[in-house]
């Protein structure tokens, strides 16, 4: 039988990979347990409800994603770092899952609360670890606004693949010398 953070772990990654699969409308703590061979009784003791459980998997989902990002010890190379890690999460089946979601929240205000609290939490950005570092270095000033940084890249990467222009090695090094860099140095040029 597992216990503690692998019956998390499992919980978390079957409502994900039912959200993917089915749409989160169609998401039931049923299906997530029996997919993760958890209890109703054990998910109910951890979380309120789906919307809650799906907070945790992409918060956990996220988390991990951003610990194995490269520090490459200068602003731009942990920019591109950042962003390649981002390329390599943007597979079929997590577009499919953001891609649900966003559609689900439109008319579910838990999901909607649910997923704002998570958007809204600085340090599940993949650039929060990189912007912090580059102020640690005095590569950037302490009032840098990371959240301008994340939402400029996350809307330009979202353009990208909704006309399916690709998100490549190029588009990579436009995003950063064009815009970020651009963003981030701008007060110091004025």
């Amino acid at each position: 039988m597992v216990r503690g953070q692998e019956r998390v772990d499992a919980i978390l990654t079957a409502a994900l990979d039912l959200v993917a699969e089915r749409g989160y409308p169609a998401l039931t703590v049923d299906a997530v347990a029996e997919r993760a061979k958890a209890s109703k009784a054990t998910i109910y003791r951890r979380w309120r409800g789906k919307a809650e459980l799906i907070k945790a998997a992409l918060d956990a989902y996220d988390a991990d994603h951003n610990a194995a990002i490269e520090d490459t010890g200068t602003l731009r190379g942990d920019l591109i770092a950042v962003l390649e890690a981002l390329r390599a999460k943007s597979s079929e089946r997590f577009t499919a899952i953001v891609g649900g979601l966003a559609a689900a929240m439109r008319h579910d205000a838990e999901l909607a609360a649910a997923l704002r609290e998570h958007i809204e939490n600085e340090e599940l950005s993949p650039f929060h670890d990189a912007l912090v570092r580059a102020i640690e270095r005095g590569d950037l000033p302490a009032d840098t606004d990371a959240e301008l940084i994340h939402d400029v890249a996350e809307a330009m990467i979202q353009r990208q693949l909704l006309i399916g222009a690709g998100f490549d090695d190029h588009f990579i090094g436009r995003l950063v010398d064009d815009v970020l860099l651009v963003l981030l140095y701008r007060k110091e040029q004025s």
